[in-house]
């Protein structure tokens, strides 16, 4: 039985366009207007009680214990052994945040993993 090799579709890659741009904007939003925000950052450790106060404090755990970077890895290298769509969304998010807060060097080869994900041998020509 031969495997055909994984490929997008123009649907699945608007989908991932869509994502990642979703993904990344949110993330500089909470890099930029709530961790680094001094206003809210003196706020928020004064013990305000808003979403975003309690949004940053999960961020900030989450950045501080590398879980975007490892969880990019983890989900880019099950993509690298059976490629889905699936897949590659999870890698996709979890690297956009891991990127853009403080995971950058696991992030960066989870990216590299999932761009290896495409590499598949050119079908033989006649």
């Amino acid at each position: 039985m031969k495997k055909s090799p994984f490929r997008l579709t123009p649907y699945q890659v608007q989908w991932l366009l869509v994502v990642g741009f979703v993904t990344v904007g949110y993330a500089l939003y909470l890099r930029y207007l709530a961790i680094e925000l001094s206003s809210v950052a003196l706020a928020c450790d004064a013990g305000l009680q808003t979403m975003l106060c309690k949004t940053r404090i999960l961020a900030t755990s989450l950045f501080r214990n590398s879980v975007f970077g490892i969880a990019a890895l983890v989900i880019a290298t099950l993509n690298l052994l059976r490629p889905s769509i699936v897949l590659l969304t999870g890698g996709l998010i979890s690297a956009g945040f891991g990127i853009v807060l403080y995971n950058v060097s696991l992030s960066g080869l989870a990216i590299g993993l999932l761009i290896l994900g495409f590499a598949r041998p050119a079908p033989a020509t006649a």
